[in-house]
């Protein structure tokens, strides 16, 4: 077993060994440019369309319908302000939700500087969007929805599949960060009913630096770069052949060990509650809901507990989060748990848990030892 134990899964995952030999080849020997015409750079082609094609069959779409960026960052800014820059004559409203991801929650922030109205839904205690809420927020005026598939910090997966049905009712275009939930849980995009849906790599074992953006045929999106023709000119720029390769690859084990892993992450999380909760009873809290949560995630609160001072004590033996990995540095409490009513007590004693794919019970039984001394330490 390796130290620390690694328990922040939803911040960001290992290169999956096979991610890294199927890249090593486009690292080391095929350095052609896509663009060429010549056999080096025709085999480039070939590997990046092949992976097009790996990315459309894990979230059931058709490979044309993927567009390669940098990053779920970059895919989340060309999902919503291609839409809006797109469709600004015909309406400038948009809704989302209260606890989305910084990049989602900070560009709805920016284009309401654009003359741009933007609806943030409340959620329940568990986290959850209330669909009824988002069709009584649709105005005449309203171009876009985007709701996350499932939340980062809790675990919360959101009813994509019913506002879906919603937005095509109205005729209006449905994008989703779906960082967090491809690789975990099943993500059809014919089954949710979604225009454009995030995806990040380095969250289902592939490289950083390395995102798609599925845009389903026929909408129309305004591309934030210019330049040659790459990506059908949506995202101009020569191909990250290697980090593309990775990314490929990571969706067809995604989808091939698909159940197994699903089940280990949900086994190890199940796990390490149940051994917090038989050893710390009721000064274990959880946040969210176990029925509609990411079945690695868990989101738990120590009463009387700093969640800052255990993550520190613990971190050279077990590595959690105090919140998103993308601020996790943040004093105050974050805007998912003040969305969610969480009284200040708990939320400031809120730690994320997140399990992954090889989790094994050592590592969970070593964690829940190491974090049931430090809170019995703590809360004295």
């Amino acid at each position: 077993m390796k130290h620390p134990v690694y328990l922040d899964y939803n911040a960001t995952t290992p290169v999956d060994p096979e991610v890294a030999e199927e890249m090593i080849p486009f690292i080391k020997s095929y350095f052609g440019n896509p663009s060429s015409s010549y056999s080096i750079g025709r085999s480039n082609k070939e590997a990046v369309e092949n992976a097009r094609g790996q990315v459309a069959r894990l979230i059931n779409c058709q490979p044309e319908e993927i567009y390669f960026t940098s990053c779920a960052t970059e895919s989340n800014n060309l999902a919503i302000k291609g839409i809006a820059w797109a469709n600004k004559n015909i309406g400038r409203h948009i809704i989302t939700s209260s606890i989305e991801h910084p990049a989602v929650y900070q560009i709805c922030k920016y284009l309401s500087t654009q003359g741009f109205d933007i609806t943030y839904l409340p959620v329940d205690k568990y986290g959850r969007v209330d669909p009824t809420d988002v069709e009584n927020a649709i105005r005449k005026d309203t171009v876009l929805i985007t709701i996350m598939h499932a939340n980062n910090e809790v675990g919360t997966m959101q009813p994509v599949e019913e506002i879906g049905a919603i937005a095509k009712e109205n005729r209006i275009i449905f994008h989703t960060d779906a960082a967090q939930s491809v690789g975990k849980i099943e993500v059809d995009v014919e089954k949710l009913g979604v225009d454009l849906l995030t995806i990040a790599g380095h969250k289902l074992y592939a490289p950083k630096g390395i995102g798609a953006l599925y845009i389903r045929k026929g909408v129309q999106i305004e591309n934030l770069m210019h330049g040659a023709n790459q990506e059908k000119g949506i995202r101009p720029g020569t191909e990250n052949v290697i980090h593309i390769v990775g990314l490929g690859k990571a969706c067809e084990i995604a989808l091939r060990d698909f159940n197994q892993n699903q089940r280990n992450m949900r086994f190890s999380r199940d796990r390490l509650l149940n051994g917090l909760v038989f050893q710390l009873g009721s000064k274990v809290h959880v946040n969210g809901s176990l029925e509609n949560c990411l079945p690695n995630t868990l989101s738990v609160a120590f009463e009387n507990v700093s969640a800052h001072a255990l993550a520190s004590v613990i971190s050279s033996e077990v590595l959690i989060s105090t919140g998103s990995a993308c601020h996790s540095g943040e004093t105050t409490i974050s805007l998912v748990l003040q969305s969610m009513n969480l009284d200040f007590r708990t939320a400031a004693a809120t730690v994320r848990i997140s399990t992954g794919k090889k989790t094994t019970e050592e590592e969970v039984d070593f964690a829940v030892e190491v974090i049931t001394n430090v809170v019995k330490k703590l809360s004295i």
